[in-house]
């Protein structure tokens, strides 16, 4: 009877999608979407580790735009790296929410809406809000922590980085372990994920980091080994952990530098990258080479991103950089791998 009563609680069994999974088992769901069209089946492929000892239950999820895939990647080497009999509590992975943009290769519904506008959701809503609804109701409420997992967007390159909301306790405490070279202390857009968490008290952080439609090997890296310090700093994990590259940076305001004229661009920088005031960015000039203007940095800060269409109008978004003359700093700003 002593050695019973001595013995370590173990986890609750997890039921999702009509699917158990056992403490210290894994188990792939299935989880219903839709139908095209053509009578096929959609449903979100979702990865359930139930740990042996118990702990938090966090969610993982990518690909809330279709087209934006380092996430994937990034959700698909944790899935390697964690063992559910050495791990305390659970994880929800979902590396592709928006399966018809994945499909489809866009970042939209088939409706056209963006999906990380139509949270909460609705069950009777347009498609997009139906997927909102599923999504947060079978994943999220059923969690005390969530990571989202994005890129840039529309021909945009980022510094792999934190969108957050550094008034929440919890929400700093997870957005200090991960440690990305940038933390953005974002503001919330109506019907983001983020949003919808904050409503219901679940803490969230989103990492954004390289481009849409392709792997970036440093922003992927940054996204595996912060989310492995998240897992650790809430005694999820155990063993030697992956120290950070360095402090993060703090940000607390923004701004594009824009085109002042049509033409062609060369970008001159990259993301991580420190510049000051009048700083060239960039050149803008004609086919021939004949005219050409210099874009220059308005502020003093760090570059967080850049387009990377050479094609460009006047008045279009360029170089994203923080300002770090409202920034209140935790380390040095550092380029990329």
């Amino acid at each position: 009877m002593t050695a019973s009563r001595d013995r370590p609680p173990r986890n609750d069994p997890i039921t999702l999608g009509g699917v158990t999974v056992a403490p210290g088992s894994r188990r792939h769901v299935e989880l219903p979407v839709a139908r095209l069209p053509t009578d096929t089946s959609l449903s979100l492929p979702i990865a359930v580790l139930n740990g042996r000892n118990p702990g938090p239950t966090v969610w993982l999820n990518a690909a809330l735009h279709g087209d934006e895939l380092n996430g994937v990647e990034i959700i698909r080497e944790l899935l390697q790296l964690l063992r559910p009999r050495d791990l305390s509590g659970a994880v929800i992975a979902v590396p592709i929410v928006n399966v018809f943009g994945f499909v489809n290769e866009s970042r939209y519904l088939p409706d056209r809406r963006d999906l990380n506008r139509s949270f909460p959701g609705s069950p009777r809503g347009s498609l997009t809000g139906q997927l909102a609804y599923l999504f947060m109701t079978h994943v999220v409420e059923r969690c005390q922590y969530g990571v989202d997992f994005h890129t840039g967007s529309d021909h945009r390159t980022n510094l792999a980085q934190l969108r957050v909301d550094l008034s929440d306790p919890e929400v700093e405490r997870l957005a200090k372990a991960f440690a990305a070279p940038v933390t953005v202390d974002a503001a919330f857009r109506d019907g983001s994920l983020r949003s919808a968490c904050r409503a219901i008290g679940i803490p969230l952080i989103v990492f954004e980091g390289g481009e849409a439609h392709r792997f970036n090997a440093g922003a992927i890296r940054s996204g595996v080994e912060g989310t492995l310090r998240v897992f650790a700093e809430l005694g999820m994990i155990s063993g030697p952990e992956v120290p950070p590259m360095g402090e993060t940076v703090i940000v607390r305001h923004s701004h594009w530098e824009r085109a002042r004229r049509s033409g062609i661009v060369r970008i001159d920088v990259f993301p991580g990258q420190a510049v000051e005031r009048g700083e060239v960015l960039g050149i803008i000039g004609d086919a021939l080479g004949t005219r050409h203007s210099a874009v220059r940095a308005s502020r003093t800060g760090i570059v967080l991103g850049y387009t990377r269409n050479p094609l460009v109008s006047q008045g279009d978004a360029l170089v994203h950089i923080a300002d770090l003359s409202e920034t209140a700093r935790g380390g040095p700003a550092r380029p990329p791998t």
